[in-house]
């Protein structure tokens, strides 16, 4: 109890000095060294035996390496971090890896001899497996947690350390089930992540934030620059319902192992602290974002009346090649609308270097001229999937909408682009 009690203020302490003093990242994982190197940290490995015999197969273990890789730092103040844990039991091998934030498990088909445990270092494993042929892999561990690994004709030892130094697993309530089809999510993920923000001092931006509702489930996502939200009705409704930030990294990983079946279905599990999922044979558990998201919908325009219509794949070809011309550091372009008539143009004092290009539209309004980010632009063009794209306007200064004319069946796309100052 005293234990639990302990790592439960440790991980608020955590939490707190991330969210409140917004110190560097090496001050907050030097706390966390302190407190990985006590023994109470340790997790429900204690009383294990270290010592550990199984035989694997080379690319069985290469394998499951490159999976925990994603979850392993490449550098780290933190030593036990740059190691994966190897736990047999019961005639099952687990590895798994962790950054504090993001956690990966994997189990892989072996031969247990002797249950065990023992954390190694991930970077000198993955190396010496990648070397061997694909044979069958013979590791062991002694009580001192020195491991064995003989491969062939060739004998390899490697210094260990204690499973119990390893950090323990998050604790996930798995009541909270959401069952998405594989294709829906990575939809979600792919038609939004793109718009998430990098600035740490903005952390409930560094997330999207997922709505889970009766009928529908939505993601957004917004660097404040650029907004972009995905709602889709394709999915089972399981009793959940509630918000969630779920950070960049694990999106991302997540979205590496999502296929595009239509029947594939993948499982999430939200807990208070935590979201788990179990994909692909790999299960993956993430901190969520203890932030208030903003209120996107107070920023979504309601009388945006000017209406300007274009060819998605030209506007997005035109918006590439004038952007080469652009300011490296602005990649600013300038959106000129008359009616009947559009073109994009582009100056750049520093290099001496300009663009401009005739593009056709469908546009009845007043004369404009909007600055934009190309980057931006092109971005969001590029995740609307329908022939033609609309941009609602009001101002040259005002944020404007983009939406695809046809909306994909079950899904609803909604972009906000906020533009730059023009010089005209």
């Amino acid at each position: 109890m005293i234990i639990k009690i302990f790592n439960l203020f440790i991980e608020q302490l955590y939490l707190y000095v991330i969210k409140n003093l917004l110190v560097e990242t090496a001050i907050v994982t030097n706390i966390l060294h302190c407190v990985l190197s006590t023994k109470l940290i340790n997790n429900s490995l204690k009383g294990t035996q270290n010592k550990v015999k199984i035989t694997v197969n080379q690319s069985n273990l290469q394998k499951a390496l490159q999976h925990l890789s994603k979850a392993t730092p490449t550098r780290s103040t933190i030593p036990i971090l740059n190691s994966i844990l190897m736990v047999a039991k019961n005639k099952t091998l687990t590895l798994r890896a962790t950054d504090l934030e993001i956690t990966i498990i994997t189990d892989i088909p072996s031969t247990v001899d002797v249950d065990g445990a023992v954390a190694l270092p991930h970077k000198t494993l993955t190396e010496i497996t990648g070397a061997l042929p694909d044979i069958e892999l013979k590791i062991s561990a002694d009580d001192n947690n020195r491991v064995k690994i003989k491969a062939g004709q060739g004998d390899y030892d490697i210094p260990g350390v204690s499973a119990e130094e390893f950090p323990q697993l998050p604790e996930v309530d798995n009541k909270k089930e959401v069952i998405l089809k594989e294709k829906t999510l990575g939809e979600l993920i792919t038609k939004t992540s793109f718009a998430l923000s990098t600035d740490e001092l903005k952390p409930a931006l560094m997330g999207a934030l997922f709505e889970f509702g009766e009928e529908s489930v939505t993601a957004v996502a917004t660097d404040g620059h650029r907004l972009s939200v995905c709602k889709r009705s394709d999915y089972e409704f399981k009793g959940y319902t509630g918000d969630i930030i779920v950070p960049r990294k694990f999106l991302q990983l997540l979205n590496q192992y999502l296929g595009s079946g239509e029947k594939d279905e993948v499982v999430l599990w939200v807990g208070d602290n935590h979201i788990t999922v179990s994909v692909s044979g790999v299960t993956i558990f993430s901190r969520i974002i203890d932030e208030r998201y903003p209120d996107y919908h107070s920023v979504l325009p309601l009388d945006n009346d000017k209406i300007a219509s274009f060819d998605r794949k030209k506007l997005l070809s035109v918006v590439k090649r004038v952007a080469i011309f652009s300011n490296r550091a602005t990649k600013q372009i300038a959106l000129h609308l008359s009616k009947g008539e559009s073109s994009i143009t582009t100056e750049d004092p520093e290099s001496s270097s300009s663009a401009r290009e005739e593009i056709e539209v469908d546009y009845d309004g007043e004369n404009m001229i909007l600055g934009y980010n190309a980057s931006y632009l092109g971005n969001m063009l590029t995740h609307i999937d329908s022939d033609r794209v609309i941009l609602k306007l009001k101002t040259p200064i005002s944020a404007g909408l983009i939406l695809p004319v046809e909306q994909a069946e079950n899904e609803e796309i909604t972009m906000l682009l906020m533009p730059m100052r023009t010089s005209s």
